[in-house]
């Protein structure tokens, strides 16, 4: 296996139509883990720089890693996990704060604001505090466009469920479930499940990481459908079927709407079941064939209409999600040239050192 199938790209939240969601509380398991080290410093002292380093480092080193990306920038790294090991890295600042469960006895908070000259950083306290601040403001319309986007396609949806034939879908449904878990076995154990996203809004538009954990699977099964024509409630079906059998489950949900689910892997099964387009050639079930073409017709130029509004509402967000990043970097620039960046990179050596004594 190439370094590059060793890694799994992830995102542990994502920017929503209710807000910033997480799912940070699954990078790992803190009950199983052996280590996991939270890392706390304001913007530009080097967090992100420091669990690439240790990712990287261990990919060299032959083991799988897991990069989580932040969705404010898909460029930074806001956890890394090595599963070999059972340790984590994790950003442990706003806005995706976890604690520290088990201090000292699994979790270690690595304090980079240590390492900064906060003398020669209040010089610039004003412009710092009115930079933070314009930035919460940009999230707030973030936000509010991509509520708005929710709604229209709410409109999408109920169009195309107005369409849908859901009693043949039922049917359809039961018959594929019944495929799938045909000589299951239950499993003797309580099922792991894990619930993140695999693709975000972002100011570098709509990111997805979907073949770095989908694309690595043997069996891959696609659903085509539309907006309201039930995929996401049978994705539901299948995780909850797969957890009554004990089955480890990986939950990845939607980037619009947090609630609904993307795609699902069944580890025990070698199986990953999807309605990202990227596996379209893989097509299981077509649910478009119970749309009912007469009423789709009837609503035609609605739909036209409101897909044209869905996309400007996404396009608004991710131009203010640029003006984010824009203040972003200026936020970080008063940092870092006050960051004693050696003290951090001895620092970083000294958890790939006592990683790596784990062998």
């Amino acid at each position: 296996m190439s370094g590059s199938d060793k890694v799994k790209r992830l995102f542990p939240g994502g920017n929503t139509s209710v807000g910033f969601y997480s799912y940070y509380q699954y990078v790992i398991d803190v009950k199983e883990a052996n280590k996991v080290y939270f890392i706390k410093g304001g913007p530009g002292v080097g967090k992100s720089s420091m669990m690439k380093k240790v990712g990287q480092r261990m990919i060299e080193e032959g083991f799988d890693v897991e990069f989580h990306h932040c969705s404010a920038d898909p460029d930074s790294i806001d956890a890394v996990v090595i599963p070999t090991f059972k340790i984590a890295m994790v950003d442990g600042t706003a806005p995706h704060v976890i604690d520290p469960k088990y201090p000292g006895a699994v979790d270690e908070i690595i304090n980079l604001g240590e390492y900064w000259n906060e003398d020669a950083i209040r010089v610039n306290r004003d412009d710092i505090i009115t930079s933070i601040e314009a930035n919460s403001n940009i999230y707030k319309r973030v936000y509010k466009y991509l509520g708005a986007a929710k709604l229209i396609h709410d409109d999408i949806e109920w169009i195309y469920n107005k369409a849908m034939d859901f009693n043949k879908l039922n049917d359809l449904s039961f018959e594929y479930l019944e495929d799938i878990f045909k000589g299951a076995k239950k499993q003797n154990k309580l099922s792991k499940v894990r619930h993140l996203f695999g693709s975000a809004y972002t100011h570098m538009g709509h990111i997805d990481y979907t073949e770095t954990f989908i694309g690595v699977m043997d069996n891959i099964h696609y659903i085509k459908g539309m907006e309201g024509t039930g995929k996401s409630t049978l994705l539901k079906k299948i995780a909850e079927r797969s957890i009554e059998f004990g089955y480890n489950v990986e939950v990845f949900h939607e980037p619009l709407e947090p609630i609904k689910i993307e795609s699902v892997i069944i580890q025990e099964l070698n199986l990953a079941i999807t309605t990202n387009e990227k596996y379209k050639n893989r097509e299981i079930l077509n649910l478009v064939e119970l749309l009912d073409k007469n009423i789709l017709d009837q609503y035609k130029d609605e739909l036209n209409d409101s897909e044209e509004l869905f996309e400007q509402m996404i396009e608004d967000a991710r131009a203010n999600l640029v003006k984010s990043k824009i203040n972003h970097d200026l936020i970080e620039s008063y940092y870092i040239p006050n960051i004693n960046f050696e003290e951090i990179n001895r620092v970083t050596a000294e958890v790939i050192a006592e990683i790596l004594s784990n062998k």
